[in-house]
């Protein structure tokens, strides 16, 4: 008998459009599915707390994928090469094939594995499926990596993506020794702040699945427009399905490109959400080449910016105490749900940024614990585009106004009722600044500044300015 082939899961929790495990198939050999849970591989990009809520739900849907068609999904807690190791001493498997990942800690991983395992005659093989376009596929006329959106999303459009790989037929094996996934503990316990985030979300490849065409039923038409609207379900909320491979960038290409063909939507909002998607990729091509991104500024001029050091403001910030209706309904929605409106976290990291001049960093690593679809690569570029730093940066002097953007985009008030409920009764008038309506209108409403809601932790006028007084420091810097 021909040996088994290992098809090690990572970020690639699904069965269709699976590049690896359609070639472990075309070997006409039998597949042992495993994930291994290698707490020590990331460091300090282990799973935060949401992700961590996520993962145990998305296995827990795959494994049972996997045994509707007749395998078993084996589980393993320990170090990875460690246990590969193991897995082929006990099941005569002399490859093992996975999904190529592209964070620097992975991809250092990724050629040990390679390494230390040729040495043992076991070959590792890699396969693409998490990305449109493999980095250094596109490269500027120069061969140098892009560092714009622009261009790069150019360059990108001519280009075919392939179509989906179907789901194949498996001839599944089984390891022994399968771990018990609650053993894990990858859920809160004591205190469950998740409970009830099954009303918001669905885990795994069928749940993926599902909202992709329920966005695409209820919401494509209207995408270049309400999805700025924080108060409307107009964004897809396939990120954290993405982060986790329950669903391939080219599937999510493909059903939005066939919508084309509908005349009812508009082909403005089909290529501009096609464009969200390239901003993801765009954020993986910045990690590969750049991999201190998450931990280091892209311009080199910031690395001396005079941060400021404030605890309390950023406790403030973190549990929606600012002052800022508009912000703190951002970071309340984030901590009951585990997500934030696209728009929104825009504004919250600003005024963290720039308002509060607290370093970016810190807002990354609490959106890594906090969000369901934090991602290493579109967290560490979105915070440094929003915070001036990064590649294809926002303008250091755009400084989001709080109040103009929140009367902007949630104009009616819903959002803010929504998620910052003291409010609920202020008209709409005052609802995103409610320190300079009368007293009267404050009694009516049930709000004592200070008391039931606070007021602005920071004056707007005096942060933006200070904020633009310490980007000069880093122009002038540049200059000399």
């Amino acid at each position: 008998m021909s040996t088994p082939i290992i098809l090690w899961f990572r970020q690639d929790l699904r069965l269709a459009d699976h590049p690896a495990l359609n070639a472990a198939v075309r070997e006409d050999r039998s597949v042992i599915p495993v994930y291994i849970h290698d707490e020590d591989a990331a460091g300090q990009w282990s799973p935060g707390g949401a992700s961590a809520w996520w993962l145990h739900h998305s296995l827990s849907s795959l494994s049972e994928s996997i045994a509707s068609k007749g395998g078993e999904l084996c589980l393993r807690r320990g170090d990875t090469l460690a246990t590969l190791k193991e897995l082929c001493a006990e099941t005569g498997a002399t490859e093992i094939y996975c999904t190529r990942r592209y964070e620097p800690w992975a991809a250092d991983q990724e050629k040990s594995l390679h390494e230390s395992l040729k040495s043992e005659d076991i070959v590792l093989k890699r396969y693409s499926g998490s990305l449109l376009f493999e980095p250094g596929e596109l490269l500027t006329q120069g061969g140098s990596p892009f560092k714009v959106f622009t261009p790069f999303w150019r360059a990108a459009q001519t280009k075919t993506i392939a179509e989906p790989l179907k789901v194949p037929k498996v001839d599944w094996s089984n390891a022994k020794n399968s771990d018990e996934l609650e053993d894990w503990s990858l859920l809160p316990q004591k205190p469950n702040w998740a409970e009830g985030w099954e009303q918001f979300w669905t885990p795994g490849e069928a749940g993926a699945s599902e909202q992709l065409q329920n966005f695409v039923d209820d919401a494509i038409s209207d995408y270049s427009d309400a999805r700025d609207i924080p108060s409307r379900p107009a964004t897809s909320r396939l990120s954290p399905h993405l982060h986790l491979g329950e669903l391939s960038p080219r599937q999510v290409w493909h059903v939005a490109e066939q919508q084309r063909r509908n005349p009812s939507i508009p082909q403005a909002a089909i290529s501009k959400f096609q464009a969200e998607l390239g901003w993801r990729e765009f954020s993986y091509h910045l990690l590969h080449f750049f991999p201190h991104i998450p931990t280091d500024s892209f311009k080199e001029q910031f690395a001396g910016f005079p941060w400021v050091t404030n605890s309390e403001q950023l406790e403030r910030w973190q549990k929606g105490q600012t002052g800022y209706p508009i912000v703190d309904a951002g970071m309340r929605e984030l901590w009951q749900t585990g997500f934030m409106h696209n728009r929104v976290r825009m504004v919250v990291a600003s005024f963290l940024c720039k308002h509060l001049r607290i370093h970016w960093k810190e807002g990354e690593a609490w959106f890594w614990d906090t969000l369901v679809d934090a991602d290493l690569a579109s967290n560490g570029c979105s915070w440094q585009w929003v915070a001036g730093s990064g590649a294809d940066a926002a303008p250091y002097f755009r400084i989001f106004n709080p109040v103009a953007q929140g009367e902007k985009f949630d104009g009616e008030g819903e959002y803010v009722r929504r998620w910052v409920p003291e409010l609920a009764k202020m008209p709409n008038k005052f609802i995103h600044a409610p320190w300079i309506a009368p007293k009267e209108i404050l009694t009516a409403a049930g709000v004592d500044l200070g008391t039931d809601y606070p007021e602005p932790l920071v004056d707007h006028k005096e942060a933006r300015q200070a904020a633009l007084d310490a980007y000069e420091t880093v122009k002038l810097r540049a200059a000399s």
